[in-house]
């Protein structure tokens, strides 16, 4: 089932240009016409968006080699799993989709209105990233709660968790009649304005770091500045 509380997502306009994957800055000092667009796509999509997160804690039976064990009999497998989550005593997965209505929207805006369809997919991308940094929040805090620490949220697609077999193990501790997403036979999450990840609990656990230094694309990402490490 999913999180029964209310998610109160914060997004800005400044959010939804950098969902477009563009600098917020450079446009709000040379493109009026695109802010003013995020700020239309803000007011008539947010109302569009429904927030839903699935959380699911296993405890973790046995550590070996690359293979990390659940009490339900499940498996975690993956180099970065076994190096992240070494000390957990259990794992929470996470799963958080904003729903398919903007996502609709915007496919209907495409064929007549180009650039608001790019903004308000702009901001599905801005409201699934705010939606998953409120549920690992909230997971931290329940951790926290119960004298335990949290690891960053290791996603499929991080290096050493290829994208199709992360999904695949994060999916099947879900009965699929629960869920509202959907995974194609590619490894895509439906509706695409999902996310997934695993969160790391133990007294032992390293919390601080940042998620951006296993992503494949730090190379090339502008937006890491957005996104501080967390203390130790």
């Amino acid at each position: 089932m999913s999180d029964p509380q209310e998610w109160n997502l914060e997004v800005d306009v400044d959010a939804v240009l950098r969902g477009q994957g563009a600098d917020a800055k450079t446009i709000r000092r040379r493109n009026r016409f695109l802010v003013e667009l995020a700020r239309r796509a803000l007011k008539e999509g947010l109302p569009l968006v429904k927030p839903r997160v699935y959380r699911r804690s296993v405890m973790i039976t046995e550590h070996f080699h690359e293979r990390i064990h659940l009490a339900d009999g499940h498996l975690l497998t993956g180099s970065l799993l076994a190096n992240h989550l070494a000390p957990a005593e259990k794992i929470v997965a996470v799963l958080c989709t904003i729903g398919s209505e903007l996502e609709q929207h915007a496919s209907q805006a495409w064929e007549h209105d180009m650039p608001y369809s790019l903004a308000l997919d702009g901001l599905g991308s801005a409201a699934t990233e705010a939606l998953a940094n409120a549920a690992c929040a909230q997971t931290e805090t329940d951790a926290k709660a119960d004298g335990m620490q949290a690891s960053i949220p290791l996603s499929p697609g991080m290096e050493g968790w290829p994208t199709g077999e992360g999904q695949m193990q994060i999916f099947t501790l879900w009965e699929q009649e629960e869920l509202e997403i959907r995974l194609s036979p590619s490894g895509m999450m439906l509706p695409r304005k999902s996310l997934s990840m695993v969160i790391g609990i133990g007294k032992d656990m390293v919390s601080g770091g940042n998620a951006c230094e296993y992503c494949s694309m730090r190379a090339k990402c502008h937006y890491q500045d957005h996104y501080p490490k967390r203390p130790v």
